[in-house]
């Protein structure tokens, strides 16, 4: 599978971390960050976001501004593609078919091919203009799935969490795991 990851500065860029450190290693792996998303991780977690990634050789790593990428074009054959998280600039951009960026000429290539795309907005509470892009999106096709805890799985402790919210992710977009509790 060929999967894109973009983060986008919304608080909580780090959960996009985990999420890359959870996937299989056959996945081929495309990645993306805005600068907002680079600033979010850099204040909330002095994070910096080329350091963290310097040791991983099976990661693709693009420029924002690289609208000339490989995965800003149909003919490269991305399958999946999740935006985590999602900024309601992104989002809001998405839902009007703004390109200015890879990340959303990305989003705009996978809308057009109709490949699985899925947007974790981080945001609350979400006002009026927010969910009628959402609802815009997901008439279109794209799963929106904000991290948002099902409590069914007793979690007990921020990782768990995080695990809950990353399997059920990884569960959309067609990745076996193991991470979290299932309902039986």
């Amino acid at each position: 599978m060929k999967l894109i990851v973009a983060i986008t500065g919304a608080s909580g860029a780090s959960l996009a971390l985990k999420f890359i450190d959870k996937l299989p290693s056959e996945i081929e792996l495309f990645l993306v960050a805005s600068q907002s998303a680079k600033t979010a991780l850099k204040l909330e977690e002095n994070i910096s976001l080329n350091k963290y990634f310097e040791d991983k050789k099976n990661i693709k790593i693009f420029k924002d501004n690289d609208i000339a990428a490989s995965i800003a074009s149909g003919s490269f054959g991305v399958d999946k593609m999740i935006i985590l998280p999602c900024s309601m600039n992104t989002l809001a951009k998405c839902s009007v078919g703004i390109s200015d960026s890879l990340i959303t000429r990305a989003f705009t290539v996978m809308l057009k091919q109709k490949k699985d795309v899925i947007l974790a907005p981080r945001e609350m509470p979400y006002n009026t203009i927010n969910l009628e892009n959402m609802y815009k999106l997901s008439q279109l096709g794209v799963i929106i799935a904000p991290p948002i805890l099902g409590y069914y799985s007793n979690q007990q402790s921020l990782e768990e969490m995080e695990n809950f919210l990353i399997g059920k992710w990884f569960d959309l977009l067609e990745i076996k795991n193991n991470l979290y509790k299932r309902w039986e």
